[in-house]
């Protein structure tokens, strides 16, 4: 379609443009944008999930202005949106993300980040679990549902000192744990009483923040001492392990799905920018295109099983997360353990179970829909 269009607006150098663009970024990795509102941590965040060579390019993007979307975020396949703590005035960047046909139909883009998790925990070291627990909570709430994917918990600082590990700071750490715990305990109870505990920790208090130091202390009383096993030890504790593996499942095992919505989208800029008779038939292709799109569906479902909003049976839940792509969009992959005669038949039955809810009929459907594209040939 994005060849037809370029064909269609040839004598239109900025409609070329913008299309000859979307046409490139089949080939390029995944975009990532992390936004948020000041002090949320985007650069914190950045650096601490790197790119991916091939897979993932890991952008800041300034807040833009309210009701617009601008600069990078235009180049974006993909977005996630940090938040300090989950409340409803801080959405409204994502409602205007999703505020476009296209996008209320393909919401499958966002991942909402609490990206100070240990705030919500008051710092203590078990502070993420609790920020954990309301990452639970939101994730199912009508108004994260329709925005986003995922929500994910991350203590920034500490994810960031994880991924940029040195020796040195092993070292410090090391350190720091000679000192007497009695005489220790009392200087980590805030930032000032650290401070004053010497001036030499002041770099790795300001690297690891007071949540991080506590958390780390213990790791290394335990006789860790390279670089290696500490990076293991504090890339969980930190919540970036489970964003990393949301990213994954969410965005990068299914880039042919974000590059497709990105280039919908971006026709859609220019049949609507720019109407002209020629592309009448290019428009409705467009939306008979979007109208069947299977793999957003499937992109929506996967998400509403990890999240826990829609509920299976354990046996089935495994199932429909193959059939859908969770373990791999490849055929292979889809049909791994899988009898696909049983398989539809099994699925069209809870389908029109009328003792089920609504949202677990729904997801059968989904899973049906796939089985009949694996069965037909259909599956891309």
């Amino acid at each position: 379609m994005l060849a037809q269009a370029i064909t269609i607006y040839q004598d239109s150098p900025r409609a070329t443009h913008w299309l000859g663009r979307h046409l490139e970024r089949f080939e390029e990795p995944v975009r990532l944008a992390v936004v948020g509102p000041p002090r949320s941590g985007t650069t914190t965040l950045v650096q601490a999930i790197g790119d991916s060579p091939g897979e993932l390019t890991v952008v800041d993007a300034p807040a833009p202005a309210p009701g617009t979307i601008e600069g990078t975020l235009s180049e974006a396949d993909a977005v996630l949106h940090l938040v300090r703590h989950p409340h409803h005035a801080e959405l409204d960047f994502l409602h205007t993300v999703q505020d476009h046909p296209i996008a209320r139909a393909a919401a499958v883009n966002a991942i909402i980040v609490l990206s100070r998790a240990d705030e919500l925990g008051g710092g203590r070291v078990d502070g993420l679990i609790s920020a954990r627990r309301l990452a639970r909570r939101y994730r199912r709430e009508p108004q994260a549902r329709g925005l986003c994917q995922d929500v994910v918990p991350v203590a920034g600082l500490l994810a960031r000192a994880a991924r940029t590990l040195t020796q040195a700071d092993v070292d410090a750490f090391v350190e720091l744990a000679r000192v007497p715990r009695a005489q220790l305990e009392a200087h980590l109870l805030s930032v000032d009483r650290f401070a004053a505990l010497s001036a030499g920790h002041a770099e790795l208090l300001a690297r690891f923040g007071m949540f991080g130091i506590r958390v780390t202390l213990p790791i290394v009383r335990r006789d860790v001492r390279t670089v290696e096993d500490l990076f293991a030890q504090l890339v969980p504790r930190s919540g970036l392990a489970e964003l990393l593996e949301s990213i994954e499942k969410n965005f990068t095992r299914r880039r042919s799905v974000l590059k497709a919505r990105s280039a919908l989208l971006g026709l859609e800029v220019v049949l609507r920018m720019e109407p002209r008779p020629a592309a009448a038939e290019l428009a409705s292709q467009l939306e008979q295109t979007l109208a069947s799109a299977h793999d957003f569906r499937e992109l929506r479902l996967l998400a509403a099983i990890h999240t826990g909003r829609v509920k299976l049976p354990e046996d089935l839940r495994a199932e429909a997360v193959r059939l859908t792509g969770g373990q791999g969009t490849g055929l292979a992959e889809r049909l791994s353990e899988v009898d696909l005669r049983g398989a539809i038949q099994r699925w069209r039955h809870y389908a029109e179970n009328p003792a089920l809810g609504s949202a677990e009929r729904r997801a059968a459907t989904v899973v049906l829909r796939s089985c009949e594209a694996i069965a037909s040939g259909t599956l891309r």
